[in-house]
């Protein structure tokens, strides 16, 4: 479960985010990164290092308001941070001691999505989907109407 509930959360997130409407839900998930990186801002235990990261996760979440893969690489860098704090610094939450690595594990899922353009998971697969059955069935057709040479 250690592994498991945080990949599911990150999905989750995925999920409830894609009832936003465009362009609402980029601007919104900007928002997000930018709080994620003030996350341990407030006794994260690195001092003047967060700080620093917290105005550079700020400026990859302004830059994200127009684009989703500044959305997803302020993920993968909160990701990063969530790893130095698990091993160096304090928990993200105070009580619990393995929620930075929970952390570091649900904040990849979510910025693959973003990666992905922020599309709803449900969208992304049923796209896949046709596009994989649309291209078996314009390769039969082309084999079905093709000239016979004689």
């Amino acid at each position: 479960m250690r592994y498991l509930a945080p990949l599911l959360v990150g999905l989750l997130y995925a999920i409830l985010m894609s009832l936003l409407p465009e362009p609402r839900r980029r601007r919104f998930n900007a928002v997000m990164v930018a709080g994620a990186g003030a996350a341990y801002l407030s006794g994260g235990g690195l001092g003047g290092w967060e700080f620093a990261f917290t105005a550079v996760a700020a400026c990859v979440a302004y830059r994200g308001l127009e684009s989703w893969t500044f959305i997803g690489a302020g993920w993968l860098l909160h990701t990063a941070w969530d790893v130095v704090h698990h091993l160096k610094g304090h928990p993200i939450i105070p009580f619990a001691h393995d929620s930075s690595f929970g952390c570091a594990l649900c904040d990849p899922v979510i910025a693959v999505w973003c990666f992905a353009g922020g599309r709803p998971p449900w969208a992304l697969w049923r796209r896949h989907r046709t596009d994989e059955f649309r291209g078996a069935g314009r390769s039969a057709l082309r084999k079905e109407t093709a000239p016979v040479e004689e």
